[in-house]
C-alpha cells in the first residue's frame, strides 16, 4: 500500500514514528557517553592493575623478571598490550620499555597517585597511568615510578564494537515498532472501514440510523452522522409531504383558472367575458396567494436560524411589521395599538421570515376576526431569557377545541377565506427560531403568544 498524507493510516505512523526516532536518537546519545565513560574506567582499571603487578614483580625479583601471569596481563587486557616502564628513586632505569611517554608538564608538580593522562608513543595515541611506590629493590629503598600505557585504538574499538552493537539493537527495534504501529493502525482502523460500508448502504429512501459498535473515539462522528440522517430524512419527508400536499392544494385553483379562462374564451358577449375575466382574475390572485403561502411554509421549514440568524431588535421589527400591515390593509377601520417595552429587546433570527409570520398572524385576525373586529394590540415583553410577543384582538376568536386544528395546514378553526397556512406558517417559524407559538384562552377574541429566546 502506497503511503500518502492523506491516508489515516500514514498520518498515524508519522505522528507516532517521530517521537520514537527522537527517543532513540536520545537514547543513542546516552548510550555514547555512558559507554565511552564506562570503556574509560574499565581500561584505567586495567592499567592500575598492571602497575599493581609490576610493582609486586619488581619488588619480588629485585628488578629482573615479570611474573609469567603479569605477562599474560600485560599481552592481553582488554583487547590489547600494555608497554611498561619502571625506574629507580634516583631515575635509573630498572626493566621495561627504554623510552615511556612523557609526562605533561601540566602534571609533573601534582602529587596525586595514581596520574592518568593522553599522550603519543611512537606516532600513536596512547592511554598512560603513571604510578608511584615505596618499595625495595635490590637494596635500593626508595619511591619507584612505574608507567604503563596502552593504544588508544583498543578502547576506540571497544567503544565502536558496543555502540554498534546498541545502535543495532535500537534500529531493528524502531523498524519493528513502526511495523507494528503500520500493521496495528491498520487493525485498529478496521472499524471505520466497517463503518464506512454501514454509510455506504445508505440512501436517499433508507437513511435509518447506523447503530453497529465502534471505538469510543468515533462514537461521537457516529452520533453526529446519525443526527445528521435523521435531519435529513425528517427533510426528505417534509419536501414529499409539501409536494404532496402541493399538488392537491394547487389542483382545484388551477382547475377554476383553467375552467374560467375557458368561460372567458366562449363567452357570448363582451359584457359576459369581462364578468367572467374578472372572476377569472380573483381565482388567479388566490392561486398565487396559495403558491406563495406553500412556498412560505416550506422555506419556514427548511432554514437553519440557528446558524444563520442575525440580531433583530423586536421593538422597532414590531413597529415596521404594523406599519406594513396597515400599509396592506388602507380601508380597514380597525386599530392598531402597541405596548412596548422602553429597553431594547433583541434576538437572533431571520428579519423576513419574523416579519412574515407576524404579518400572517394580522392579516388573520381581519381575515377571521369578524364584523366585530374594531381592535389588535401587538405586546412585547421580556421574561427571564424569552422575549414574549402577545397578539390580541377583540374579534370572533378561536374556541379552545379548535386550537389544534387552526395549527393544522390547510385547516381553519372556523371556516371561511383563506388557505388555512397562515398559523402553520407562523407556528414552523417560531419553532426554527427555537421558540414556539401558543393560542392563549381568552374569554373575548382572540389571543397568540410568540416567544424567542433572547440573543447571548
Amino acid at each position: 500500500m502506497t503511503m500518502k498524507l492523506k491516508s489515516l493510516r500514514a498520518r498515524l505512523t508519522l505522528i507516532i514514528l517521530p517521537p520514537l526516532l527522537v527517543i532513540s536518537l536520545i537514547a543513542a546519545a546516552w548510550q555514547f557517553d555512558t559507554t565511552t565513560d564506562r570503556a574509560e574506567n574499565i581500561f584505567d582499571r586495567g592499567l592500575l592493575s598492571a602497575a599493581l603487578a609490576i610493582s609486586r614483580d619488581v619488588a619480588l625479583s629485585d628488578g629482573d623478571a615479570i611474573s609469567p601471569s603479569t605477562q599474560r596481563l600485560l599481552n592481553d587486557t582488554s583487547g590489547g598490550p600494555i608497554f611498561y616502564h619502571v625506574y629507580a628513586p634516583d631515575g635509573v632505569f630498572v626493566t621495561g620499555y627504554s623510552t615511556p611517554p612523557v609526562l605533561p608538564s601540566a602534571l609533573r608538580d601534582e602529587p596525586t597517585d595514581p596520574q592518568y593522562y593522553n599522550s603519543t608513543y611512537q606516532s600513536e595515541n596512547v592511554r598512560v597511568l603513571r604510578y608511584r611506590d615505596s618499595t625495595v629493590v635490590s637494596g635500593v629503598a626508595g619511591v619507584f615510578s612505574i608507567t604503563v600505557w596502552q593504544s588508544a585504538q583498543v578502547r576506540s574499538s571497544f567503544v565502536r564494537d558496543v555502540l554498534s552493537r546498541s545502535f543495532a539493537v535500537i534500529t531493528l527495534l524502531v523498524l519493528c515498532v513502526a511495523v507494528v504501529v503500520w500493521f496495528g493502525v491498520g487493525l485498529g482502523l478496521r472499524p471505520l472501514l466497517d463503518l464506512e460500508r454501514a454509510i455506504a448502504e445508505r440512501s436517499p429512501t433508507e437513511l435509518k440510523p447506523i447503530r453497529r459498535a465502534v471505538p469510543v473515539e468515533a462514537q461521537g462522528l457516529v452520533s453526529t452522522l446519525n443526527a445528521l440522517l435523521d435531519r435529513i430524512s425528517r427533510r426528505i419527508s417534509s419536501k414529499d409531504e409539501f409536494i404532496s400536499n402541493a399538488a392537491h392544494q394547487l389542483r382545484n385553483p388551477v382547475a377554476g383558472v383553467l375552467a374560467l379562462a375557458e368561460a372567458v374564451e366562449n363567452a357570448p358577449n363582451p359584457k359576459a367575458a369581462q364578468k367572467r375575466s374578472a372572476e377569472l382574475l380573483l381565482a388567479a390572485r388566490e392561486a398565487s396567494d396559495l403558491t406563495n403561502k406553500l412556498l412560505s411554509f416550506e422555506r419556514a421549514s427548511g432554514t437553519d436560524i440557528l446558524r444563520s440568524g442575525q440580531p433583530v431588535e423586536l421593538g422597532a421589527f414590531v413597529r415596521n411589521v404594523g406599519s406594513a400591515f396597515v400599509q396592506q390593509h388602507p380601508e380597514s377601520e380597525v386599530s392598531l395599538t402597541y405596548d412596548l417595552p422602553s429597553a431594547e429587546v433583541t434576538v437572533t433570527g431571520d428579519n423576513t421570515m419574523l416579519h412574515e409570520a407576524v404579518l400572517n398572524l394580522l392579516t388573520n385576525s381581519i381575515i377571521h376576526g369578524g364584523k366585530d373586529l374594531t381592535q389588535i394590540t401587538m405586546e412585547l415583553s421580556q421574561d427571564g431569557g424569552n422575549a414574549t410577543l402577545i397578539i390580541t384582538d377583540d374579534g370572533t376568536g378561536i374556541p379552545a377545541n379548535r386550537h389544534i386544528a387552526a395549527l393544522s395546514r390547510f385547516s381553519q378553526a372556523g371556516g371561511g377565506p383563506g388557505s388555512g397556512l397562515g398559523l402553520p406558517i407562523a407556528s414552523r417559524v417560531m419553532e426554527n427560531h427555537d421558540g414556539r407559538l401558543e393560542l392563549i384562552e381568552s374569554a373575548s377574541g382572540a389571543s397568540i403568544r410568540l416567544t424567542i429566546p433572547l440573543a447571548r
